[in-house]
């Protein structure tokens, strides 16, 4: 029932990218190749559960790309895919807005 809806795309890109980290990983591994322990620096109020899940749920999506180092201890590796970089106005915009809502709302909270 469900497939047969017509649906809004904003609702296909959120399924992909929706949930409160995924976007703020995708930022952190646009750039370089980022360590677990490091994307857990970078995201101190993300559990280490929940940012299991949303690197595994990125991985499907082919956001993404994991690579284990056979070694010990274990070496995990993370990086954004070529399909993820398609997400990268879509995450300068995001930046950009987000810089100018904090802006906006110190401005208001001065003004107060």
């Amino acid at each position: 029932m469900k497939d047969t809806v017509q649906r809004c795309p904003v609702e296909w890109t959120l399924d992909a990218i929706g949930g409160k980290w995924k976007c703020v990983i995708l930022w952190h591994v646009r750039g370089r190749v980022r360590r677990f322990n490091e994307l857990r620096r970078l995201i101190p109020g993300a559990t280490q559960k929940t940012l299991t899940a949303q690197l595994r749920q990125l991985e499907r999506e082919g956001l993404i790309q994991r690579k284990v180092y056979a070694q010990i201890p274990p070496k995990v590796e993370y990086s954004i895919s070529v399909y993820g970089r398609t997400l990268s106005p879509l995450l300068e915009s995001m930046c950009k807005w987000g810089i100018g809502h904090r802006e906006r709302g110190e401005a208001f909270r001065r003004a107060s």
